[in-house]
Parts: C-alpha cells; structure tokens; sequence
C-alpha cells in the first residue's frame, strides 16, 4: 500500500519575476513527486519566495513564518523553505531568526529546492544553501504555469545596472541573455498549448542582447514574436529609459501582437534626484521617449514606478516630479515611499528624508495620479476595446453578474456578459461605458465573443506545464537537462 504523495503550497511576493519564478518551483515540486494541496493551510511543504525591495518584506515574511510556528510544532513532519531575494540577503539569518524553518535557497539555485527538503528531513536538521551565481538558467527547470491564455518568458536574469536604491543586481546577479531562438522556441510552446498573451521579462529588457553583443536584439526580437502563429498579444518589462531606443519604438508599433502598452519606470522628475539615484537618464529623455512613442503609437497607455522620499529629495525636487507626472499622463503608478535597504548606497546618505515628510507628499503624489488616471480613463468611454477574458481579476464580479480581463492597452475592463457565456481566455469586444480612476465598466451586451484555445484548455482545467528549454548556455556543475517585480521587481 502506497502512501499519499505529500502536498506543497507556495506563497509569493514581489514582482513578476518572483511570480514566474514560483511557476518553477510549483513545477519542481511537482517533477519531485509532490501534489499541490488543495488546503493551503493543510500542505506537507510550505514555500515562502520572497522580495527583497522594500523594507515591509522582512516584516510580512517572519510575521507569516511566525504564524505557521504553532502549526510546526503540531505537526513536526511539515517543513518550511524560504527562498527569493530576501533569502539569497539573509541567508542563515533566517534560521536564526525562526529555527522552525527547515529550508533556506537563493535566487541562483531554485533547482536545488527539492534535493535540499529530502536532506533537511532526512538529517532532521535545517538546509541552508546559498549560491553566488546561476547554477542553471532558470528557463532550464519544469514549470507548472498558473494560467491557460497567458504566460511569462524570461529573455534574462540579472542586472548590471548601480542604481544607489536598489538591492537586486546583488541578489539576482549580472545581467545573463538568453539565445533569441531559445526565447522563441518557448514562446511557440506555450502558443500551441493555447496561451493567447505572452509577457517578456527582464530586469532591464532594452538592455538585451548584451552578452552576445547585439545592441538591437530586444527590437528584433519583439519583431521575431510577430512570426508565431497563434500569439495574439505581447507584452514586455520592464525597460530602463537609458536603454531605450528608437528601433524598439518602431518594432512596437510595425509588429501587430505587440500591445499599445508600455511600462517605463520613472522613479523621480528632478534630474537632481535622478542622479543622486544613479540613473542614467534625466526627466527631458524620460519625456522624448514618451513623446516618440505616442507618436508612433497615439492609444498607447503608458505606466510607470514612482519613488518618493529619496535621500536629499527637496520640496522644489518632488514638485519636478509631480510636474513630469502631469505631463506624462499616466495611465497607472506603482508608487513607493522609500525605505532604506541595508547593502545599498543610499542606505548611508546623509540627508534621509523624515518619514511625516515622505507620507505627505507620498499623499499629495496618489491625489494627483488619481486625477490623471480618472481623467484619462474617461476617454475611454464609448470606445469599443477587445478584452481578454481573465480568472479573478475583479473582486465584486460574482456580485455584479460581471466578467473582467484586460484590453490591449493593459487596463482592466469589467464586462456584462449579456447572453454570451465567455470563458477565461477568451476574447470579448465591449464598449465602455463607465470609468473609475483604476478600471473601466462596459455594462451593456458584447459586441462579440470569439472562443479560444486558450478557452478550451481552461475549460477542460488544463494549464500548461512545460518540461523546459534547451538553452545552449554554459552552466556551473554538471550539465542540467535542457524549457518567465515594481520593473521584473518594479525598480528599473
């Protein structure tokens, strides 16, 4: 008689790189023999991946490891792993700080994961292990993806910028390319198991193609995803303004999958702050880009990353910011007051801004937003726009009688059905006809309803799970086999 496979749950925070990563885990885990628990709170293994950007990351993971505390010593059998960013900074600290955890691995050796939970139970004691590069690219390990219609691809891992905020070139690494055939050949698996909307990812996408030495890659390849068959929507980021350059503009525009969507993080409007932050760009090249691309591409939402209370930040440095806010005509923000990160250069400036000080203007930055985005998003109304049917993405949609997904553009829209039954994944046309200052509502009938594959493979509960890619890259050890955060980690 064969005992009941043990079960994993795995928790996620920070940006999409992290989210994409915790599709490798799931899928390791599952390669190994585990099932996903139907009963979060009931799972064998319980997987923390976690972010290291802002200060509350430490205090949400230990508060949530110390909640699990009193199931550990219930049930002794269940273990704890902890990865990520904030493992690959704390390393044993995490041991220390809450000895009930029983696994701690880094950013380079998520394949590890398996391996280090049988060691940890079979010598009863905890795992830590921590590399300083990639073991394997990441691209290289089995993925159980969440979704039917639309799915992560990695195009590289790392960051060779010295932004003086930002912890994560030191806990992801270097900037590692991916060959472009390989991207591709993901992006063709995915297509044929459905998957309708594909999302680029990178530290810095502009600045791909610098391990091999083609500073035009990133626009050849957004060019080259206009060849796959089946691939209705491409979506990338995050890129970094110094980096971007005009044949990516072109290729946005000329390649008719690739979405009138673009996230650009910002970070401040004063130059003074800009430099101070290490960032190669000022606010006239921040505005030129968005100039070009609205240019090429008039419907284009734009989006950024907004940090408030930078050291050395002035009242005269943050009016510069809300001034470029005005300008730039934002169709969402991820805003952040900054929080001091131990490891990084501004960590040690003087002239850290009081907290009363940054939450003030922190307030007054949300209140302008939300005048743009509302004023913007009423535009929308009357358009018709092509939505793509999504899982949860509205929380009163079951009360409302509504579905929700995005348009092209990357806003949420939630739809009436009328007398149409959409699945998640596929496509609906509306016409909007309300706007709020973070979605928009198209409460009369559709205009149509095309079902999908992507549909069909949600219907019959299938998500994709792909066996991994072969790379062509060298590793560190013995080869693996040989097949994706904000800014990855909203910090670009």
């Amino acid at each position: 008689m064969t005992s009941n496979p043990r079960t994993y749950d795995v928790r996620t925070y920070g940006c999409q790189m992290n989210v994409h990563d915790s599709e490798r885990i799931s899928g390791l885990m599952e390669d190994a023999g585990y099932v996903r628990a139907t009963d979060a709170d009931a799972a064998d293994v319980v997987v923390f991946n976690t972010c290291a950007v802002r200060e509350n990351a430490d205090n949400r993971l230990y508060g949530n490891l110390g909640r699990l505390r009193p199931t550990k010593l219930k049930n002794p059998e269940m273990q704890i792993a902890v990865g990520g960013c904030l493992a690959q900074k704390d390393r044993g600290d995490i041991v220390k700080k809450a000895p009930w955890v029983d696994v701690v691995f880094g950013t380079h050796n998520i394949g590890s994961l398996p391996t280090l939970l049988e060691r940890a139970r079979h010598n009863a004691a905890a795992e830590v292990e921590i590399l300083e590069a990639l073991e394997v690219f990441p691209s290289t390990l089995p993925t159980r993806r969440e979704s039917t219609y639309a799915g992560w691809v990695s195009i590289s891992v790392g960051c060779n910028n010295t932004c003086t905020f930002c912890i994560v070139p030191s806990l992801r690494g270097k900037e590692k390319d991916r060959r472009p055939g390989e991207i591709l050949a993901e992006v063709e698996a995915l297509t044929s198991q459905g998957v309708l909307e594909v999302t680029l990812l990178g530290q810095n996408v502009n600045s791909y193609g610098v391990e091999f030495g083609d500073k035009l890659a990133f626009g050849k390849l957004l060019r080259a995803t206009g060849g796959v068959e089946g691939l209705e929507r491409v979506r990338f980021t995050s890129p970094h303004p110094k980096d971007f350059t005009d044949d990516v503009i072109a290729a946005m525009a000329e390649t008719p999958n690739v979405c009138p969507s673009l996230h650009m993080p910002l970070q401040s409007g004063s130059d003074a702050t800009l430099k101070a932050m290490r960032r190669s760009y000022r606010r006239d090249k921040y505005l030129g880009i968005i100039d070009k691309v609205r240019a090429a591409m008039p419907d284009a939402a734009i989006t950024t990353d907004i940090i408030v209370g930078f050291p050395g930040e002035t009242e005269a440095d943050f009016e510069q910011t809300l001034e470029v806010v005005r300008e730039a005509r934002f169709a969402s923000a991820f805003t952040f007051q900054y929080s001091i990160r131990p490891g990084t250069p501004a960590a040690t400036m003087a002239d850290q801004v009081p907290k009363k000080v940054v939450q003030g203007r922190y307030e007054r930055l949300i209140a302008e937003l939300e005048d743009i985005t509302w004023a913007e998003n009423k535009k929308q109304a009357g358009r018709t726009v092509e939505v793509l049917v999504a899982v949860g993405e509205g929380r009163k949609d079951t009360r409302t009688g509504r579905l929700s997904g995005r348009a092209r553009d990357g806003r949420l829209v939630h739809f009436a059905t009328g007398e149409v039954t959409p699945r998640p994944g596929d496509i609906v046309e509306t016409v909007v006809t309300y706007a709020a200052p973070h979605h928009l509502n198209a409460d009369g009938a559709p205009v149509s309803h095309r079902r999908t594959r992507a549909g069909d493979a949600w219907e019959a509960g299938h998500t994709p799970k792909m066996p991994g890619v072969s790379l062509g890259l060298p590793t560190i050890g013995v080869p693996a086999p040989l097949p994706a955060t904000t800014g990855g980690c909203a910090v670009n």
